[in-house]
């Protein structure tokens, strides 16, 4: 072989693995019990909210300062998902004393690219505590609303697939929309593409905070043979 054509192989090769998925680095191990809270409003889309759920609270059978998981809604009033299942929140934004959310997560809901956005009280409360949180994450078009209350200012990130042009319209100062992949991991945020998808970005979390041998694990309880290095991701270098 010619020594321009190895140069020009070894650079492809080089390139190629950019878009190849990341592997969590080693892993966090709390030392306590974690919080996770969902951020729940009428229409809700039930997947992105039970899939991260699901995952989250399995942890508990895995190690032993697992993930409590509970949700937070403007009210204490019921949360009708867009599905119709009824729901009896947990904790009200305001007027609940809350514990301390370490994992915020916000599911797609009907509204998360109107009138959702337009509500102070949601994306003040996603603000604050998303600021104070280990990480948050979005699925699907929950990333609208991280987006709006500005955790995700020069990140790398990912929504649905068919809103990708429209959440890049909306939000300019992101530092890039990933197309093509399940989720995208940028410091302190994890955004998913949602649906089916939303249990591979929530057991990506549980590997990067308690290792492989749990997040497969937990994956197995739920019929899922969880292999990261299987699913489409991007991870950014920091």
């Amino acid at each position: 072989m010619k020594p321009g054509v190895l140069i020009l192989l070894l650079l492809a090769m080089s390139c190629s693995r950019s878009d190849q998925p990341a592997i969590a680095e080693v892993p966090v191990l709390p030392d306590r019990q974690l919080n996770a809270a969902f951020v729940i409003v009428d229409g809700t889309y039930n997947t992105e909210l039970v899939a991260p759920m699901d995952v989250f609270q399995h942890t508990v059978f895995h190690t032993p300062h697992g993930i409590k998981v509970f949700t937070v809604a403007p009210t204490r009033d019921t949360v009708t998902t867009f599905e119709g299942l009824r729901l009896l929140p947990d904790f009200a934004m305001a007027a609940d004393s809350l514990p301390i959310i370490d994992l915020l997560v916000v599911p797609s809901a009907q509204h998360s690219m109107d009138t959702d956005l337009t509500n102070p009280a949601l994306i003040e409360f996603v603000r604050t505590h998303g600021r104070q949180a280990l990480y948050v994450m979005s699925l699907c078009d929950g990333a609208f609303v991280l987006a709006k209350a500005g955790l995700l200012d020069a990140h790398v990130c990912t929504t649905f697939p068919a809103d990708i042009v429209r959440f890049r319209e909306a939000f300019p100062q992101l530092a890039e929309v990933r197309e093509q992949v399940s989720f995208v991991h940028d410091r302190s945020a994890i955004t998913s593409a949602g649906g089916a998808r939303s249990y591979e970005a929530a057991l990506y979390l549980v590997e990067a905070l308690y290792g492989r041998d749990v997040a497969r694990n937990v994956g197995s309880g739920l019929v899922i043979d969880w292999d990261l290095t299987s699913v489409p991701h991007y991870r950014t270098p920091f």
